[in-house]
């Protein structure tokens, strides 16, 4: 398992508005190149988001389902990316102060990752996970700036 984890500097709600739009992931996903489509009632139990993910032309199309939802503190998803396999990536917010401790953990559920797991894979997966983080923290937090921005120029 590759675990990750990353202050951000924003509330539990501002960081989930960010993980309740399907349609976002591409911005912070390290490795998505396009969302293709997501479920209406995404971040819902069931719902499903495809995207396709690679680098240059090696690209393929993986589907993320999602299997648990606490909307503001837990989200988990099972990512199907045929020839590989399967992962499980949970991410926990947890409440620090006025910010969010994000916990994101991704193990491999079926497939050839199951038999590659280990330090060399984890050690790739938790630099990927790393850099996905903090592209998520940027984006929170500039958005998060600009809601207080916004709310101060309505004062006065």
């Amino acid at each position: 398992m590759a675990r990750s984890r990353r202050l951000i500097l924003s509330s539990p709600s501002e960081v989930w508005s960010l993980l309740s739009d399907g349609h976002r992931y591409g911005e912070w996903v390290t490795g998505t190149q396009e969302v293709l489509a997501a479920d209406p009632h995404w971040p819902q139990v069931g719902a499903r988001l495809q995207v396709r993910v690679g680098v240059g032309r090696l690209a393929l199309e993986d589907t993320c389902v999602v299997r648990i939802c606490e909307p503001e503190h837990r989200l988990e998803l099972e990512a199907k990316a045929d020839p590989f396999g399967a992962a499980r990536i949970a991410m926990r917010l947890i409440p620090w102060g006025e910010h969010t401790l994000f916990v994101l953990d991704w193990h491999p559920l079926r497939g050839p990752g199951i038999r590659m797991h280990g330090l060399p894979v984890d050690y790739v997966v938790a630099i990927r996970n790393g850099m996905m983080l903090t592209k998520l923290a940027r984006i929170a937090v500039r958005e998060h700036q600009e809601l207080g921005a916004g709310a101060g120029r309505g004062a006065g």
